[in-house]
């Protein structure tokens, strides 16, 4: 027998306990965190960079909640359009109008930038929670511009101005706007200025909340009129008066004889009672 030093030389050396493949290939599994003050995007943003200085030859791919991150991050402008697209459907099957819902959907910058700003402003980090916070941001835009748009169009149909209407729907919905805002800001401020277990998640949600409701219920106030006026005069939307008491269009036709009296006393049923024909003798 011969011996095995012989023909080669042993030594002790340390190696990984198990040979891993990923898709067929040999691989590595590398599994970290991100430093304090830095988020998640920002650690994966840094080992692509990594990775590019690699010879030719090596690549990588994200596995588990990172690569549910990248996924998601892909999948941010498409939602967000959806949502809009959605609101807007909404917004004109409500007004039974394609012209105003535009006045609506220019308040959503607005709501955007305060949820933005404050999410700036405490040092949070554009995640999967600012983005669902973002999201219920864009509906509840909208909410006040519907108050004040609708009651003004109520008010046109009963025969007012487009200007006069507008200004007496923003001095009749000022404080339930104001109330409503007020209401749902203190209900999601907890969550703003939460702690504890779970509460990087809560903050995000409740910061960009709170910050775009409050920037869109204040200036929204100054802007939905003038928006509204603008868009209506632009496309030239009018409001056909409605007869009184009745839900329906009501416009009088100039063909019509002097028979016909669009008082609510003429109306059978409404206003003063009808007198009963009595038919004369002879008859």
């Amino acid at each position: 027998m011969v011996p095995f030093s012989s023909f080669a030389t042993a030594h002790w050396t340390s190696g990984s306990p198990r040979l891993e493949r990923f898709n067929g290939f040999p691989s590595m599994n590398i599994q970290g965190e991100p430093a304090p003050g830095k988020s998640s995007g920002e650690a994966m943003q840094a080992m692509e960079e990594i990775v590019a200085k690699l010879p030719q030859g090596i690549g990588f791919e994200w596995t588990g909640l990172s690569y549910q991150e990248r996924q998601a991050g892909t999948q941010t402008v498409p939602l967000y359009a959806f949502s809009i697209i959605v609101i807007f459907l909404c917004v004109a099957a409500l007004y039974e109008s394609w012209p105003i819902p535009i006045a609506n959907m220019l308040m959503l910058p607005l709501g955007v930038f305060g949820a933005t700003l404050a999410t700036w402003s405490r040092g949070l980090h554009n995640d999967v929670y600012f983005q669902i916070g973002f999201l219920t941001t864009l509906g509840l835009t909208t909410k006040n511009a519907i108050l004040i748009i609708q009651f003004a169009k109520e008010r046109m149909a009963r025969g007012e101005k487009l200007v006069e209407a507008t200004l007496g729907a923003v001095r009749v919905r000022f404080r339930p706007v104001i109330m409503t805002s007020l209401a749902f800001f203190f209900g999601v401020l907890p969550l703003a200025i939460a702690t504890g277990a779970g509460a990087g998640a809560m903050n995000a949600i409740g910061t960009a909340v709170t910050g775009g409701m409050m920037s869109a219920t204040f200036i929204d106030l100054f802007y939905i009129p003038l928006l509204f006026v603008v868009v209506s005069r632009l496309f030239k939307v009018e409001q056909k008066p409605r007869a009184p008491g009745s839900g329906t269009d009501f416009t009088p036709s100039p063909e019509d004889g002097p028979g016909l009296s669009t008082s609510p006393g003429a109306l059978p049923g409404r206003g003063d009672k009808p007198e009963p024909i009595i038919p004369s003798e002879g008859h």
